[in-house]
């Protein structure tokens, strides 16, 4: 093993085994503020109209969240439509935690095509940086975003998030956190930018209303 990628493999164990000691360490329960559950989050966003999709009981066990969302967004049926995601954490003490779309897609079939980092711009808001990732199977082509969110803070880094995560701890008592995922997939006779131009608003659309469902 080179040295560069040693000393990075073995600055991310000691994160992890760092996370796993502190976090079980600390006993005192997280006092956390008030939150809406993620089943009032809006049917309708501007022309966009959701309806939920059920998750298999085996799935949710996998997942061990406290709150999720499964939901179809679409503006007309014409257009492809968006398939938001949300995962909700009350607290990542005990080895349940926020699993990375990159582990559970191939799973599901799907394979890394091109993935990246990508900055959208937020109205009255500073804007926030998000993974970007195209996925295939077969001839079908998707466009995913997605972003770990805790405490007012948009993530893209599934190692800055272990790091926030212990700092939070530590500072507030607070472990809980969220995954945002947004999928769009490519329709036929339609580019990936043009994909990515409907993700991309859709998230824009969205995250305003995400203070309320993730507690800062």
């Amino acid at each position: 093993m080179k040295l560069i990628p040693r000393v990075r493999f073995l600055a991310v164990l000691v994160l992890l085994i760092g996370t796993a000691v502190f976090l079980e360490a600390r006993s005192r329960p997280e006092q956390l503020p008030p939150r809406k559950p993620l089943e009032e989050f809006p049917h309708v966003l501007d022309a966009w109209v959701g309806r939920d999709l059920a998750i298999a009981e085996d799935v949710k066990q996998v997942l061990g969240a406290d709150d999720y969302l499964v939901r179809l967004y679409q503006r007309n049926p014409e257009e492809q439509p968006m398939d938001l995601f949300i995962v909700f954490f009350k607290s990542q003490r005990t080895g349940a935690t926020i699993h990375s779309p990159q582990n559970c897609l191939p799973g599901a079939g799907w394979a890394p095509v091109e993935q990246g980092r990508l900055t959208i711009e937020l109205p009255d808001r500073a804007p926030i940086t998000v993974n970007r990732y195209i996925i295939a199977k077969g001839l079908d082509r998707q466009f995913v975003l997605y972003w770990y969110q805790a405490h007012g803070r948009v993530v893209a880094s599934e190692y800055w998030a272990k790091f926030f995560l212990v700092s939070d701890a530590i500072r507030f008592n607070r472990t809980d956190g969220a995954l945002v995922r947004v999928i769009s997939p490519v329709g036929r006779g339609e580019s990936v930018s043009q994909s990515e131009q409907r993700a991309v608003e859709f998230a824009r659309r969205i995250y305003p209303e995400l203070r309320e469902f993730i507690p800062e």
